[in-house]
């Protein structure tokens, strides 16, 4: 039986449909179901399992920058709405992703996490480029050459 490709769902900005799209099809400019507007991820998206993590890091042709936060964390408060920031900036150059580390120690554990908040760029399946503290957007963009 063939694997189903990784997948995510993304929410339409026009109509407010959630969407699953294939992390492959991100390059193709994949549309909504049901209003045809066109489908970019404008926004971190959060991973609730090690699997998401898994299907994103493997499927995505995009680079993809992990934020791994907590919510008790003030320095990881200060990053988020960068983050978002440099998310609707980059617009279908990059997919940013958010890993809770209390929710998913397994994750953090496996890439060694031992600050927050802690960024860390992976392309083409492997980790690229870290680095950990609060930063503005343009300071992370710099740090990762988006």
């Amino acid at each position: 039986m063939a694997k189903l490709p990784p997948t995510m769902m993304i929410a339409c900005p026009t109509c407010g449909t959630t969407n699953r799209v294939s992390s492959a099809r991100l390059l193709e400019q994949p549309k909504c179901g049901n209003c045809k507007t066109a489908l970019i991820l404008q926004a971190p998206m959060p991973l609730a399992d090690e699997a998401a993590f898994e299907e994103l890091i493997t499927g995505s042709p995009l680079p993809v920058l992990v934020d791994f936060w907590a919510p008790w964390c003030g320095p990881c408060r200060v990053v988020a709405p960068e983050l978002e920031k440099l998310a609707r900036e980059r617009a279908g150059e990059i997919v940013i992703a958010k890993v809770n580390t209390d929710e998913l120690p397994t994750v953090a554990g496996r890439f060694g996490i031992q600050s927050i908040p802690t960024l860390v760029l992976f392309r083409e399946r492997r980790e690229a480029q870290r680095v950990s503290g609060a930063m503005p957007a343009t300071a992370i963009a710099q740090r990762f050459g988006l």
